[in-house]
């Protein structure tokens, strides 16, 4: 088992959970990020927290000189395609440079790097994209990654490449998603538009963490898709989460990616396919149901 590891991106919503369950496995877990540690597992046996700006290559050669990590997984990104899109420069340099940095730090000694990537490295246009297809991004966020993913299956160590799809799941530290923004704007009485002809298949936050934990386990290499199964669009999504929550989805405006135009353009149809996970690591995928049972707890009223 490897022993001491590194995270990016720790004070994310994916950082925020995969801390709670290595902790919990017994790893010696290097959080890291960008200013103090807004995790609540300061004192905790095996916890650590570094800050660190993975863009500057210093600052990474720092702390890996200083903690000598045995595993690295690479969750930190700029991961909103608009923001992406408006500010191309910054995304290059977060998803791209600072995955390079990462790297060659790593290459030093060799050890296992695993690398956090998205459905939006493909085109959208088939959907249920198996490992081995072309990635081919149609905006400039899948395209950072995408060119990222290379330099790490060009990197002189062990890797893996996870991707996965619209992650859900109970809100830590602030850090949000979809199903909590349906909560939180339909409690208020707010409307929300939300688009209804882009299919995904929405991932539930433990199967995420369970299959990065497999990986790690079983110490396995290469790429890995790990998401949900059930092919669905956002609206669907909402219309469901209001419905589990005793909330009324009328003031869920169903609209069209042409009548809700961002910044950047979005893959119609991804979804991943899990069968080789499924296979190969014993990966199981949670429904949406009862993905939303251990998002919200038991149902309508107030969430648990």
């Amino acid at each position: 088992m490897y022993k001491r590891i590194l995270l990016t991106g720790a004070n994310g919503f994916l950082g925020h959970h995969l801390a709670a369950r290595l902790l919990k496995c017994g790893y010696v877990l290097i959080a890291t990020g960008r200013g103090p540690c807004r995790l609540p597992f300061s004192g905790s046996p095996g916890f650590i927290y570094e800050e660190m700006d993975f863009t500057d290559p210093q600052q990474v050669q720092e702390v890996f000189t200083r903690q000598s990590p045995g595993y690295i997984i690479h969750a930190g990104a700029m991961t909103s395609p608009d923001a992406c899109e408006q500010q191309r420069e910054k995304a290059w340099q977060v998803n791209w440079e600072g995955t390079c940095n990462l790297l060659q730090a790593a290459e030093r000694t060799g050890v296992p790097f695993c690398f956090l990537s998205t459905d939006f490295v493909f085109s959208g246009t088939t959907g249920m994209y198996r490992e081995d297809e072309a990635t081919a991004p149609v905006n400039y966020y899948g395209y950072t990654k995408a060119e990222a993913e290379k330099k790490v299956q060009a990197a002189n160590l062990p890797w893996s490449i996870v991707r996965t799809v619209l992650v859900y799941g109970a809100p830590l530290q602030g850090r949000g998603n979809l199903l909590s923004l349906v909560k939180n704007k339909l409690e208020k009485g707010e409307s929300l538009r939300v688009v209804d002809d882009q299919f995904r298949t929405p991932t539930f936050i433990g199967d995420l963490v369970n299959g990065i934990c497999l990986l790690l386990e079983k110490k396995q290499t290469g790429i890995w898709h790990f998401s949900g199964e059930e092919m669905m669009t956002p609206y669907e999504m909402s219309v469901r989460t209001a419905s589990y929550l005793g909330l009324t989805s009328g003031l869920l405006e169903r609209v069209t990616a042409a009548e809700f135009p961002e910044p950047a353009k979005r893959p119609v149809r991804t979804g991943l396919s899990v069968e080789k996970a499924k296979k190969e690591l014993g990966y199981s995928a949670t429904g949406f149901s009862e993905g939303l049972r251990l998002t919200f707890g038991n149902g309508a009223g107030p969430s648990a």
